[in-house]
């Protein structure tokens, strides 16, 4: 129970950190954001707990292309908020991600690439 604490701890600092570090900043919390931080934590704490290689590997390798469709709602967000309010940006934006990664998931299916 301990390391689920520390664990719990350590990761929120991180995007409590990048969070404060975007109020003074736009561009450095964004860039900090931007990087791989959660997935290098996550990587870590497999490895720490005694996660085999391929476990960890295929972490790394569902990361990837969990990644990608969601990439359009960095630009759709900033264009919608300028029209609609936050909380609908936020909905909308979740909505795009979601059709956009289903469409995504049945086009990697003829990839032998299988995300659901």
């Amino acid at each position: 129970m301990t390391i689920i604490i520390i664990k719990f701890i350590a990761t929120s600092a991180i995007i409590v950190l990048v969070s404060e570090i975007a109020k003074y900043s736009d561009k450095l919390g964004a860039l900090i954001a931007s990087l791989p931080l959660i997935t290098f934590i996550t990587l870590f704490w497999l490895f720490y707990e005694n996660q085999s290689n391929e476990k960890i590997a295929n972490h790394a390798y569902y990361t990837f292309w969990y990644v990608l469709p969601t990439l359009p709602m960095f630009l759709f967000f900033p264009w919608v908020i300028k029209h609609v309010s936050f909380w609908p940006s936020i909905l909308l934006s979740i909505l795009l991600t979601i059709t956009i990664f289903l469409l995504y998931a049945f086009f990697l299916k003829r990839f032998n690439i299988h995300l659901i």
